[in-house]
């Protein structure tokens, strides 16, 4: 931040509030905590291996027993959440262009044998010199990719994908 001119400085700290409202306007049931939740993750040092340790952290300011009615009970307009995401400005090369990644990628679940609609998800590499087909559920996505070596990306749309669907379609 301290790189961007002062008044780019005062457009991004303007976006990023407008976008916290928005985002805690699509908090419908248990707003307040669901909310606190999501800072605690965006600020947590290193990864989250639960979420009893974001309980920890000084983002959340209430007890556990609020995280667990809040993951519970707590409800997101998704629909509203989708067009807030949709509404973000992205990242293009020098010359304008989007450049976008189109990839399926499996949620492999072979303990999960009563889950619906699972499907054999073919899986390279997982053992020596063979391919497998696990149970789980593919996923199909889209993708925004920026210009440089960096791991971020914008996901754009996510589906997943039913017996009758064909992944390259």
């Amino acid at each position: 931040m301290s790189l961007l001119p002062e008044a780019a400085v005062g457009e991004a700290f303007a976006e990023a509030s407008r976008f916290r409202d928005e985002l805690y306007a699509c908090l419908t049931v248990r707003g307040d905590e669901l909310f606190e939740l999501s800072d605690a993750v965006l600020c947590a040092p290193g990864a989250v291996h639960s979420a009893v340790e974001l309980t920890l952290l000084p983002e959340h300011r209430r007890g556990h027993g609020a995280m667990y009615d809040a993951l519970n009970r707590g409800r997101i307009d998704t629909g509203r959440l989708r067009s807030l995401l949709a509404g973000l400005p992205l990242p293009r090369f020098p010359d304008g262009r989007l450049v976008l990644a189109v990839d399926v990628s499996p949620w492999l679940r072979s303990d999960a044998p009563c889950s619906p609609d699972r499907l054999f998800c073919h899986v390279c590499g997982r053992a020596k010199t063979a391919s497998q087909f696990i149970p789980g559920w593919p996923y199909s996505f889209v993708a925004v990719l920026e210009m440089g070596a960096t791991s971020w990306t914008q996901i754009l749309d996510t589906v997943r994908l039913g017996p009758a669907d064909d992944a390259t379609a």
